[in-house]
């Protein structure tokens, strides 16, 4: 694995069907020493989960962490809240513009770089109805555009 490469260990698919994600930033997450084994094994699922703002704090709530297979009865909690590591200043804009505008903070992936566990947060708003319908109608669109393309190459050779 190069210097600054990243390993995608999972990615949160319903968070971009159902949010319109404004902007998004990287967090170190806290963790313990089965909870990252559990992670290079690719035994996580962030589906469910959600970050709330607590005392100047970010946490990561309902993400899944397989417990390690390996570990003795020392192993943790699958679902325990887990800090969040970001810069004060994220931090602050983060709170600001969920008070303010009503946003909410969605996890959208987990991977590593250089050996350690990042989440990708998304400052998002979630979409309505029509609004998912309307994404939907244009990658179809766009899906069938392809395929014409493609066939219309596949008959000019």
């Amino acid at each position: 694995m190069a210097a600054n490469e990243r390993k995608l260990i999972t990615k949160n698919r319903r968070a971009r069907h159902k949010y319109e994600v404004l902007e998004t930033f990287e967090a170190g997450l806290s963790l313990l020493g089965t909870e990252i084994k559990s992670i290079r094994a690719s035994e996580v699922t962030i589906g469910e989960a959600h970050v709330r703002l607590e005392g100047g704090e970010a946490f990561l709530l309902n993400a899944h962490i397989q417990p390690y297979s390996q570990a003795t009865h020392f192993n943790h909690d699958p679902v325990r809240a887990r800090k969040l590591l970001l810069h004060q200043r994220e931090l602050e804009h983060l709170r600001s513009r969920v008070e303010e505008k009503g946003l909410t903070i969605v996890p959208l992936s987990i991977y590593l770089s250089r050996g350690r566990a990042k989440l990708k947060i998304g400052l998002c708003r979630g979409k309505r109805l029509h609004d998912r319908r309307e994404t939907e109608r244009r990658r179809d669109e766009e899906r069938d555009a392809a395929r014409e393309m493609a066939r219309h190459q596949r008959r000019s050779h």
